[in-house]
Formats: C-alpha cells, sequence, structure tokens
C-alpha cells in the first residue's frame, strides 16, 4: 500500500452512492484502493415514486430503490448497509451568508475556522426548511481577503464567507424514510449537482469559473464556481421529462415510445439533423406505425431544449457570476445525452460547452462514461473525501488521547 495516503481511509472500504432520480433510481459501488476510487457495481431502476426530484409515492420510490440496490450488491458482490443519498427537486434553496469571529490566540486554528463557519448559520430559516450544506467558499484574515487555508495564519478577526443550502424538511424526511424502509442507513444527503461537480469538474475549470448544469428528468439543478468554490447553487423544476412529453403530443405517439425515440433519434440541434432521414413513430390505439422524417422530431425537440436551457442561463445572469465564467458550461444529466445539445448551448450561452461525463474513478469507467451516471459517481466520490476527513480527525484525536496518555504515564512516574 502507498504509503502518505492522504485519504487514510481503509483500503478495502466500499462507498455507495444512490440517486434518486425523477426517472431512474440509481445505486453505485465503489471500492477505496490503493490508486484512488474502482466502481465495482451498478443497479438502475425506472422510478415511478419521484416527481420533480420529490418523494410523491413513498411504495414505489422504496421498490425502486430496494431492486437498484439488489442488482448493484449482486454485480459487486457486497451486501449493501449505508449510503450516501443524492437530494434535489424545488425546494432546494441556496444563500451566501458571512460569519465573523474573534481570534482565540495570535494564530488561527482549527477551532476558530469552525466557529466562523457555524456564525456564518445565523441566519433566519423558517421551521419547515434545514440546512442541508455549509459550503465554505473563502476566508478573512483582519483585511487580507480570499484565503483559502486561514489555519496557521496571524489575526485578530476572523470572517468565513459560505454558500448554505436548505432544503424542506419535509421533502428530507420523506427520502430518509424511504431508504431506511429498505433497511439501508444514511450515510449523508448530499445536493445533487454537488455531487455532479466531484465527478465532471476539473480543479482548473472550478478556479477560473464555470457553470455546471445537471440536467435530469424532472429537474435541472445549477451550480456556479468561481476561485474554487462555489458561488450559487439553484434548481429549476424543468427537464427531459418536458421534451419526452412534447414528442408524444407532437407525434401522437404513447409516452414509453416517446422516451424510446428521443433516447434513440433525439436531436436538440436542427441545422446538423440530415434532411432526408426518416424514422418509424408508433401509433396509439393499436393503428399501424408511421414514418415521419427525423428533421420533424428535431424540430420538436429543439425549441423546448431552448427553453430549459434559456431559463438556466436566466438564473445565471440573476446570480451575477456571468462574467467570471471562464471555462464555460458543462453539461451533464440524462438530457445531456441528446446529440446537438452542446451546440445548442453554446449559440444560447455565448461561451464554451463541453458535456460532462465522470472522471478520477477507475473499475466499471466502461459502464459508467455516461452523463448520466454523473450523479451517482460523484456520490461515491464525495463520500470518499467525507471519510477522509473523518478519518484524519479520527487520526488526530488518537494521536493526542496518546500523547496525553504517555505525558500523564511520565508525569506519575517521576513525581
Amino acid at each position: 500500500m502507498r504509503k502518505g495516503r492522504s485519504s487514510m481511509v481503509k483500503k478495502g472500504h466500499v462507498i455507495v452512492g444512490l440517486d434518486l432520480g425523477t426517472t431512474k433510481t440509481c445505486a453505485i459501488v465503489a471500492e477505496i484502493t490503493d490508486t484512488g476510487i474502482d466502481i465495482i457495481g451498478i443497479g438502475s431502476h425506472p422510478s415511478e415514486g419521484m416527481r420533480k426530484g420529490v418523494v410523491v409515492n413513498i411504495e414505489s420510490t422504496v421498490d425502486a430503490i430496494r431492486k437498484a440496490v439488489e442488482e448493484a450488491e449482486h454485480m459487486s458482490g457486497c451486501e449493501i448497509s449505508s449510503v450516501h443519498v443524492g437530494i434535489a427537486g424545488g425546494h432546494i434553496k441556496g444563500q451566501n451568508s458571512i460569519g465573523i469571529v474573534a481570534v482565540k490566540g495570535r494564530e488561527v486554528d482549527e477551532d476558530d475556522v469552525q466557529r466562523a463557519i457555524e456564525a456564518s448559520k445565523a441566519i433566519a430559516i423558517p421551521l419547515d426548511r434545514e440546512i442541508l450544506h455549509t459550503l465554505p467558499q473563502n476566508f478573512v484574515v483582519d483585511d487580507q481577503n480570499g484565503i483559502r487555508d486561514p489555519i496557521g495564519m496571524s489575526g485578530v478577526r476572523l470572517e468565513a464567507k459560505v454558500h448554505i443550502v436548505t432544503g424542506s424538511v419535509t421533502s428530507v424526511q420523506n427520502i430518509v424514510k424511504s431508504v431506511n424502509r429498505v433497511g439501508l442507513e444514511i450515510d449523508d444527503i448530499v445536493l445533487e449537482q454537488l455531487a455532479s461537480s466531484e465527478a465532471v469538474l476539473s480543479p482548473d475549470e472550478k478556479d477560473l469559473g464555470v457553470v455546471l448544469l445537471d440536467i435530469g428528468g424532472g429537474t435541472t439543478d445549477i451550480a456556479v464556481f468561481s476561485e474554487g468554490s462555489i458561488k450559487h447553487t439553484a434548481v429549476l423544476p424543468v427537464g427531459g421529462n418536458y421534451i419526452t412529453s412534447d414528442i408524444a403530443t407532437g407525434l401522437r405517439t404513447p409516452l414509453t415510445e416517446a422516451e424510446k425515440i428521443k433516447l434513440k433519434y433525439g436531436c436538440s440541434f436542427t441545422p446538423i439533423i440530415p434532411k432526408d432521414e426518416v424514422i418509424e413513430v408508433p401509433s396509439v390505439g393499436g393503428r399501424e406505425p408511421r414514418e415521419v422524417t427525423r428533421q420533424i422530431l428535431g424540430r420538436i425537440i429543439e425549441p423546448r431544449t431552448e427553453e430549459i436551457l434559456n431559463l438556466a442561463y436566466k438564473e445565471i445572469i440573476k446570480s451575477g457570476y456571468e462574467d467570471i465564467l471562464a471555462a464555460g458550461v458543462v453539461l451533464t444529466g440524462g438530457t445531456a445525452i441528446m446529440d446537438g445539445i452542446t451546440q445548442l448551448a453554446e449559440q444560447v450561452f455565448n461561451m464554451p460547452v463541453r458535456r460532462g461525463c465522470p472522471i478520477g474513478v477507475g473499475g466499471l469507467i466502461d459502464v459508467v462514461n455516461s452523463p448520466m451516471y454523473a450523479t451517482g459517481v460523484g456520490l461515491v466520490i464525495y463520500g470518499s473525501k467525507t471519510l477522509s476527513k473523518d478519518a484524519l480527525r479520527r487520526f488526530e484525536k488518537n494521536i493526542f488521547s496518546k500523547t496525553m496518555s504517555n505525558m500523564k504515564k511520565w508525569f506519575l512516574e517521576f513525581f
């Protein structure tokens, strides 16, 4: 085993990410190895109990979780007992806050940082909401701005700038209830776009300024990063299901067939669709299938996709960060698989756009190498980092305890 691993997580430790999407429930099993994180199992099942990221039918949600987890267990050969769960939905809100404390000693230590972050949580939150994340952006020591890690710096006043994410108490409780009813513990509940960012964004992009757009079935999750930290989050209650619904109405075909047509032939940028390409469309009520040109399908998909991207662009403008996004836009989520979406997004945002697939993991990378698995893979990466911090704290605590114990023995021996 390589010495000096920063993670300090035991080799062979298994982490599971559970992505409760509107269209699919996905479980990703990963193992900590000498070289990093290996994906060793995946399970997926259609979601029927989720709407726009919120549980609307507990029984259906429980059933989808159970089947996805069983499939992941079978593939990985591991028994799953706890998971990191993703959360999204229109009830999610993000806001920036500041916490200010006096430095106890002449030097900033971990305790001062924690107190400053705790002070930043002193904001008015309605009783029906709870804090999901308090994400540090940067720190100010006296009058020195833009400090990422203030520990060890001299000063008398510490200011913590953070991004606070809150969610509906009942929505969180329903997710917890659904997971617990399958017999699973929850290690953490993680904002989905925060998880996805761990899987698809590079540190350079986060430094330069980038927007992550995770376009799922029921929601579009937005995260703006700059100077290495998260600056803005939002969840729009629109997604790929709206495109499917438009196809079903426009081509007069059942929703299930419309989804298949979208996945197989969907293109959201009509200039790249061959003009003479024809597709077969199943009809409703036992009628004969019909043939339509793929151009017609494109003319149904393009306006709705453009509308979703425009709503996201308005949210970015509202955040006030649209001028500092040198790394452009990264599209991920199931809808980002569609042909032509990057070209259309470049027109809407007028900046560079790329499709984001999971990076930084090993194992079954060929299986999860798709935007639709970004959240699931991101959850296990996020989980490994959380475990790393916890393991490091436990390690430091043990070292401190042993040192104090040795000093006590030494004191008793001599006095």
